[in-house]
């Protein structure tokens, strides 16, 4: 993200800002209430349409980026409708879709990829349940493990732990040291760090519509090296993957990633 500009309302929510985000890193992007801490990583999904200012993920804007498989996004909440209940499972196989080819059934290693993220956030024995049925904190598991199962190279987590209980952000912090050991990347929403300080490889401040690292030293935003990826749109709310109709296709300066 580079000179990134939002304007929400007939408000400036970001001026100018810039943000870049390496492989490897656990970045987490602080701030005041209102502050548009959401806003960034929503624009830089391409969620948010830019008024000025260029994106990239893996050296291509959203609207042109197709990778999807290796984007894992985890919104503020799950959307729960009316209609026939989905199931804790269903959600999180959704996780699989963008790494499945159209009208492919089920594979064992789908199979296999839902049950490792179910037991990572400690909801395996909860899979046939009706996701309505559980608690906030567990509807907010059910998201992480949905974007665990599509097993991609970048997690990008709205506030993971606004609302959730005690035993569900210790269940956060292990699973992302353990996604920190793999060496995936991680850019996540925070209020406060709380217990996954000790994860966290830098901290983000969004103030007066602009993002500087935590010492005062401002970034250039993208996600990933340049030169890698195609088209995209974006995150539907069932699967956590992009669709087509995203982005305002406008590109931002690549940033090189480490190799």
């Amino acid at each position: 993200m580079t000179g990134a500009q939002v304007v929400l309302d007939g408000r400036a929510v970001l001026r100018g800002t810039d943000l870049a985000v390496t492989p490897g890193e656990v970045v987490a992007v602080t701030g005041a209430n209102g502050s548009g801490k959401s806003t960034l990583v929503r624009a830089l999904l391409g969620l948010v349409p830019l008024t000025a200012g260029q994106t990239l993920l893996y050296g291509s804007p959203p609207a042109r980026f197709r990778q999807w498989h290796r984007v894992g996004y985890v919104p503020q909440r799950l959307a729960v409708g009316g209609g026939v209940p989905a199931t804790v499972s269903e959600i999180v196989t959704s996780g699989r879709v963008a790494r499945q080819r159209r009208l492919r059934r089920t594979s064992a290693a789908d199979r296999e990829a839902v049950a490792r993220a179910l037991r990572a956030v400690d909801l395996f024995d909860r899979a046939g349940d009706p996701v309505q049925s559980l608690s906030g904190g567990q509807q907010q598991r059910v998201l992480i493990a949905r974007a665990l199962a599509g097993e991609p190279d970048v997690f990008v987590m709205d506030e993971p732990m606004a609302g959730v209980d005690a035993e569900s952000q210790r269940l956060l912090a292990g699973t992302l040291a353990a996604l920190a050991e793999e060496g995936r990347t991680v850019v996540l929403v925070l209020h406060e760090s709380g217990p996954l300080a000790p994860v966290l490889t830098r901290r983000v401040v969004v103030r007066d519509g602009r993002a500087e690292d935590a010492d005062g030293v401002a970034g250039a935003a993208a996600i990933g090296r340049s030169g890698e990826g195609a088209e995209g749109g974006i995150v539907d709310e069932l699967s956590g993957r992009p669709g087509e109709n995203a982005g305002n296709g406008q590109a931002l300066t690549p940033v090189r990633g480490r190799p």
